[in-house]
């Protein structure tokens, strides 16, 4: 594995891992984002929080590499439901900052195409 496509593969992992964290750190930023058909806010934020950590995790060795690539992609899949859920409310709002979840909705495709390449190989 080239330097490069290590850095990035590291880079990943550790936003997941911290981003998992987070979801512990500051949960109420997170659970006014979920959808209401997905029940318990704060059971969900603490789930996804640790589904983070664990695919985060689970990409640093060779060996569950593409599993956490796969799961990775899965969790991406699985979130967006409430990243479209807090565009529509900032745009309800008429918060200002709607641009960002507006960019953010394609964003997520960038970020299962970086975990998707992970998946092609266990090679280090």
């Amino acid at each position: 594995m080239t330097k490069t496509k290590k850095f990035f593969l590291y880079l990943m992992a550790a936003g997941y891992v911290g981003a998992g964290v987070n979801h512990f750190i500051h949960p109420s930023n997170y659970t006014l984002i979920v959808p209401a058909i997905f029940g318990d806010p704060l059971l969900i934020v603490q789930l996804s929080g640790i589904a983070e950590i664990m695919c985060g995790l689970l990409l640093l060795p060779i060996r569950t590499r593409k599993i956490g690539a796969w799961a990775t992609i899965a969790l991406l899949v699985a979130v967006f439901p409430a990243n479209i859920k807090m565009t529509l409310t900032y745009y309800h709002d008429h918060n200002p900052m709607l641009w960002i979840t507006i960019l953010r909705l394609p964003m997520q495709f960038l970020l299962i195409w970086w975990a998707w390449y992970y998946t092609r190989t266990n090679k280090e």
